[in-house]
C-alpha cells in the first residue's frame, strides 16, 4: 500500500492549532470515558467480553495520549489539557496569550468526546444513558462520590502531586537535550501509572477538560465538586512549571579562562 506524500511542513495557523487541541482532547476523553463506560465492568448476558478493570482504563488513557500526541502534536504541541498549557506557560515554553484559545479548544473537545460516548450508549438497552448519568458517568469526586470514599484532602493531594509529576515529565521529555520523537511514549506511560494510583481515590482527574466533560452531563453533586478538579491540577502544573527551570534547566556556570603561565 502506498500513501501520497504529505505537504511540506508550514507554520500552523492559530485555527489549526485550536482544531488540533480540540481533536486531541476529543480522542483522550473518548478513549478514557468510552473504556470506563463500555469495558470497565462485565456486561450482563452470555458471551460478553470480560471487564478490563482499572488497569484497562489506565492503559486506555495512556494509549489515547500517545495516539493523539503523534497525530496532532506536530500541529499544536499536543497539550490536550488546560493544566498542561498553564504549566508550559509558567515554565516559559508557551506564550500566555495563547493559553485561552488552547483552553477553550480543549474544553470543547472534551465535552464532544463525552457526548459521543453518551450517543453510543443511547443505542443500548432502554435506560442506559439515564443509569450512566445517575451513577456519575465516570466523573471525578471525593467523599461519598469517591470510588473508595477518599476524603477531599486525599483528592487534593493526589491531584496536585499527580499533575505536577505529569507536567515535570512533559517538560523533561520535551527538553532540548531529549529526543522529541519519542516523547509521547513516556508521557502516555506516566499517565497510565498515575491513573493506577488515582482511580480508586477520585476517578483520576489531572485534567480540567476531562473532569468538566463528564461532570456537565452528570450534573448535581458532581458539578458541585468540579472546582477541586480544576483548581488542584492547575496548582500542581504551576508548581511544576515554576520550579522546572530552577531544578532541571539551570546551566552550570562557565569557568573563567585561567591566565597562561610562562
Amino acid at each position: 500500500m502506498t500513501f501520497p506524500d504529505a505537504p511540506s511542513p508550514a507554520e500552523p495557523t492559530r485555527a489549526s492549532r485550536w482544531a488540533a487541541e480540540t481533536a486531541g482532547t476529543f480522542v483522550l476523553v473518548f478513549g478514557l470515558i468510552g473504556t470506563a463506560t463500555f469495558s470497565a465492568v462485565h456486561v450482563s448476558g452470555d458471551a460478553t467480553p470480560a471487564a478490563v478493570g482499572i488497569l484497562g482504563i489506565a492503559a486506555a488513557l495512556g494509549i489515547s495520549i500517545v495516539v493523539g500526541a503523534y497525530a496532532f502534536g506536530p500541529v499544536s504541541g499536543g497539550h490536550f489539557n488546560p493544566a498542561v498549557s498553564v504549566g508550559l506557560a509558567v515554565a516559559g515554553r508557551m506564550r500566555w496569550r495563547e493559553v485561552p484559545g488552547y483552553v477553550v479548544a480543549q474544553l470543547v473537545g472534551g465535552v464532544l468526546g463525552a457526548a459521543c460516548v453518551l450517543g453510543i450508549a443511547a443505542g443500548g438497552p432502554p435506560g442506559t444513558v439515564r443509569d450512566l448519568v445517575a451513577t456519575g458517568f465516570a466523573s471525578n469526586g471525593f467523599g461519598d462520590r469517591s470510588p473508595s470514599g477518599a476524603s477531599m484532602a486525599s483528592a487534593v493531594l493526589v491531584e496536585v502531586v499527580g499533575t505536577a509529576v505529569f507536567v515535570f515529565v512533559i517538560l523533561g521529555v520535551t527538553n532540548a537535550r531529549a529526543h522529541p520523537s519519542v516523547a509521547p511514549i513516556p508521557i502516555g506511560i506516566t499517565l497510565t501509572l498515575l491513573l493506577l494510583v488515582a482511580i480508586p481515590i477520585d476517578n483520576a482527574g489531572f485534567n480540567p477538560a476531562r473532569s468538566l466533560a463528564t461532570a456537565v452531563f452528570a450534573g448535581g453533586p458532581w458539578i458541585a465538586q468540579l472546582w477541586l478538579f480544576v483548581v488542584a491540577p492547575l496548582v500542581g502544573a504551576t508548581v511544576a512549571g515554576a520550579t522546572n527551570r530552577v531544578l532541571f534547566e539551570t546551566a552550570a556556570p562557565v569557568a573563567a579562562p585561567q591566565p597562561v603561565r610562562r
